[in-house]
């Protein structure tokens, strides 16, 4: 997982797909956290990306680094039922203004399960990071 977590963190901002009926859905996330083995991952629980990962769990999540090597992590997205890891979020990513009692909005938070993850380099072959 360690490998998936650097890679991450090198790219800074990466990109989580997902489906809403028959039609892909792409947006930009920066937050995660790596605890208990897993890599830990949130979306707000009044944003479509919840509903459409409630509806359908199998998510990709896509980053490209400066040097062209890309990464494809694949799986299945678990919500985790243990509130430490979306208040330990909170902190880590300053996301207090969002994510409150005043604004009654929920972080929940996700791993990836049945997962696979690709290093893929531009003109090259992939290699697995897991």
């Amino acid at each position: 997982m360690s490998k998936v977590k650097d890679f991450l963190a090198e790219t800074g901002i990466f990109f989580l797909a997902t489906v809403d009926g028959d039609q892909p859905k792409l947006r930009p996330l920066g937050a995660f956290l790596e605890e208990d083995g897993k890599l830990i991952f949130g979306v707000g629980d009044f944003k479509n990306v919840y509903r459409q990962m409630r509806a359908n769990p199998l998510v990709e999540i896509a980053a490209c680094k400066k040097d062209g090597h890309w990464l494809r992590y694949t799986g299945r997205a678990v919500f985790e039922t243990d509130s430490k890891y979306a208040e330990a979020m909170i902190r880590q990513s300053h996301l207090e203004a969002i994510y409150n009692e005043q604004t009654g909005h929920k972080l929940m938070t996700f791993h990836l399960e049945d997962a696979t993850a690709v290093d893929i380099a531009i003109m090259g072959e992939g290699e697995s990071l897991l």
